[in-house]
């Protein structure tokens, strides 16, 4: 059964600051996806969001990687610090590295890069985050390549730190999407869910570009049933207000 919500965009031009505790969220750049020419080409971009702990510092030094190789420590020493969720294309660089300088962040403070999928309008720019775990797709590594197991499913989230966490979102590309769920932030739970929403009103667009529509509605229907606000993969945040008559069987995380 699907599940009936309404949504509406939350307005404001990035960097657009949510904020809160533990973690603040920050849309610095905001994805399109708009025809270009004739033949059906497409000019495109991914969004890019910054998830940021409250209780962190711009510091002088450069952080320094987990050295052990329990995965659950390692996960939660990443989400210690800044995590980008995305970096957009290659394209973009210079934009993403000054609206990260906006919030005093360098690139190598960045403790964490999660990639929402492997297309290249959302992981372009890995490249500029040499010194920072990563999470593309369903592989988890720390500098250098070294990759730790983890268990991640549908089933099994990663938890990064108190409210934060990793859920897999299959259909866009495949079975191996990823959205960040951030919860205790001023409006409530964010979701950073890459093109498991193209945008704000995609209503069935988004089927043309799923591999699995199957496992994307389900995914999509996941995200309603807890978001209160959404980070599309190629438009700005939107708000999602549930109808109250319609019980939610899944379960809020709760800010420890």
């Amino acid at each position: 059964m699907s599940l009936r919500a309404r949504t509406e965009p939350l307005h404001g031009d990035p960097p657009l600051s949510i904020p809160g505790d533990p973690y603040s969220v920050v849309v610095l750049l905001r994805g399109y996806s708009e025809p270009e020419g004739v033949g059906g080409a497409q000019k495109a971009d991914g969004s890019v969001t910054l998830v940021l702990p409250t209780a962190w510092k711009p510091r002088s030094t450069r952080w320094e990687a987990p050295v052990e190789l329990d995965t659950q420590a390692a996960l939660k020493q990443a989400g210690s610090g800044p995590v980008l969720v995305d970096t957009g294309g290659p394209w973009a660089r210079d934009a993403l590295l000054a609206a990260l300088a906006t919030h005093g962040v360098t690139q190598d403070a960045v403790t964490l890069v999660v990639g929402t999928h492997g297309h290249s309008d959302h992981v372009g720019s890995l490249g500029l985050f040499p010194r920072s775990s990563l999470l593309v797709s369903h592989d988890f590594c720390l500098p250098g390549g070294l990759y730790l197991p983890h268990g991640l499913s549908e089933t099994n989230p990663l938890h990064l730190g108190p409210g934060l966490e990793v859920w897999a979102t299959p259909g866009h590309a495949g079975l191996g999407d990823v959205s960040v769920v951030v919860a205790g932030t001023a409006l409530g739970t964010v979701v950073v869910a890459g093109d498991v929403f193209e945008r704000e009103g995609d209503g069935d667009s988004w089927r043309q570009l799923s591999e699995d529509p199957t496992a994307q509605e389900r995914s999509r229907q996941r995200v309603l049933a807890v978001a209160d606000v959404v980070v599309p993969g190629h438009g700005g945040p939107f708000r999602v207000f549930r109808d109250p008559g319609v019980k939610i069987c899944e379960k809020k995380m709760v800010v420890k």
